[in-house]
């Protein structure tokens, strides 16, 4: 059925800032900047390169999860079954977490700026392509390459955020970062609904597509006129043995955790995540030689010896597995069991949309207060919200509506949004400049490879306890949220291993 699922580059338009440290000579490295050159004229982190940065960053979020609601459209229009209804998400979601790191790498190299554009360009022509596409195999052909050019894109955003910002106004920008990417998350089924139901000049399910190229056109005049270029002074070549074997790991896992359940199970897939532990741990051996060789591997090892990193990215997983599963569970569950159209299903969401986003932008300013015991807090919230959501459906399933939904729909997103920018800080705050784009890439690739994991277990739980029909539909709902809730409940408990002091 669906796969869910997930990030920088910088701006600065208008007139040059002074450099953060030391002399005024252009274009002179700011100090601690430690390797990360930002070229016209210093050019800080502006308004509205920020704001384009985080377009360029919620697009990939946004068509992650906006086929989820369109999937039943597709499948009647297209005559795809269940196996390549999995493929049009899985092949994006595959594409894109293979490739995140590699596109932090290749904006340390090239520049990431000029990554960010060449990303930008190719989402557009292949969201072109999966608007046009006359068939199913079309479709996911044109989703992998869309997955492509996403993870050219999204790496460079949070690099250069990390590269051109200090202090608060770096918190600010990852706060805000953090406040997108979550949104986007839950707009993107929203707009899915609205764009379906609005059907535009007969387009119907194909208008999710269509509506990035001008939005990517958009992105591409701001971009050239705000985003400054930032790269590496000392760029490491790629790492093809570290590249071939990530995406031999990811896809080993994520394809059969995808495709199985439609497919039924066949021998490949049981072949494929026997296979998982031993190319995990030969990308381990060939990436901790390179490292203790002086190279520069695809994922160096040494960068999880910083605390913050490790306990953050730790923290992500759990919360992105439940957040990738909720996702899809809840749009099925609306629309198959409930009856609801696409639109119903996605102002249903609106609340937790909301109540995320406020508390998101309300995050900076509880750290400064309360550190990282905000994301405990931030846990116990959500959890309520999903306690309160699982007792909706046990008590009233099928009759349960919109309005008994929302007070469990708004604590849960309230709850994530303070949450996961906190998060997000805490992961890359220890993270050296020269090492931005890797430590974007590591992070952005475990946050879109637990959304697809949280799909593809949590998703397959629910359908297999609903069966064909619907008539089971509300007891495997109330048990998926309730699975999501553990999961909450042990992020809330390993944060409270963070450090205090949020940087």
């Amino acid at each position: 059925m669906t796969k869910a699922s997930t990030s920088a580059a910088t701006a600065a338009a208008g007139p040059a800032t002074a450099p953060p440290a030391g002399p005024q000579a252009a274009p002179q490295r700011p100090r601690g900047d430690q390797g990360a050159v930002v070229h016209r004229h210093g050019a800080a982190l502006g308004p509205l390169g920020l704001f384009t940065v985080l377009l360029g960053a919620a697009l990939p979020l946004i068509d992650f999860f906006i086929v989820n609601v369109a999937l039943p459209t597709i499948e009647r229009d297209l005559d795809a079954g269940a196996a390549l209804l999995e493929l049009v998400v899985a092949g994006y979601g595959l594409s894109y977490a293979v490739l995140l790191v590699l596109g932090g790498r290749l904006g340390d190299m090239f520049g990431r700026r000029r990554l960010f554009l060449a990303g930008m360009a190719a989402f557009g022509v292949t969201s072109l392509a999966c608007g046009l596409a006359p068939d199913a195999w079309s479709l996911v052909a044109a989703r992998v390459a869309q997955g492509a050019a996403a993870a050219l894109m999204l790496p460079q955003v949070l690099a250069t955020i990390h590269a051109s910002t200090t202090g608060h106004r770096r918190a600010r920008a990852l706060s805000m970062y953090g406040a997108t990417a979550g949104l986007a998350m839950v707009a993107g089924q929203i707009l899915g609904g609205v764009l379906v139901a609005a059907d535009i000049a007969g387009s119907g399910w194909r208008a999710i597509f269509l509506v990035n190229v001008p939005v990517a056109v958009v992105g591409l005049f701001l971009a050239v006129r705000s985003v400054p270029e930032t790269r590496s002074q000392a760029p490491a070549p790629v790492d093809v043995p570290g590249t071939l074997l990530l995406a031999a790991a990811l896809t080993s896992l994520l394809a059969p955790l995808t495709e199985g359940r439609a497919a039924g199970w066949p021998l490949w897939t049981w072949v494929s995540l026997a296979a998982f532990p031993f190319l995990a741990y030969a990308l381990y051996a060939v990436e901790r030689r390179a490292d203790r060789a002086g190279r520069t591997p695809l994922v160096p090892p040494s960068l999880f010896q910083q605390v913050s990193l490790r306990r953050g990215l730790v923290l992500v997983v759990p919360f992105s597995i439940g957040f990738g599963g909720f996702m899809f569970v809840f749009a099925v569950a609306l629309q198959q069991g409930l009856g609801m159209g696409a639109v119903a299903a996605g102002v249903a969401l609106v609340p937790l949309a909301v109540t995320f986003f406020a508390a998101s932008l309300a995050g900076p300013r509880l750290v400064r207060r309360h550190g990282s015991r905000i994301v405990p807090a931030g846990a116990a919230l959500q959890g309520l919200g999903l306690a309160l959501l699982a007792y909706a459906v046990w008590r009233d399933w099928p009759s349960v509506g919109t309005l008994a939904l929302l007070p469990g729909t708004a604590l849960a997103g309230a709850g994530q949004g303070l949450q996961l920018p906190v998060l997000f800080r805490i992961v890359l705050s220890d993270v050296p400049q020269e090492r931005a784009g890797v430590g974007s890439g590591v992070m952005v690739t475990t946050q879109q490879s637990t959304l697809a994991l949280g799909v593809a277990t949590l998703g397959s739980l629910f359908l297999t306890l609903a069966g064909a029909g619907t008539a089971h539909m509300g007891h495997a709902l109330a048990v998926t949220l309730l699975t999501q809730l553990g999961l909450v409940v042990l992020t809330g408990l390993l944060a409270l291993r963070l450090p205090r002091a949020v940087s």
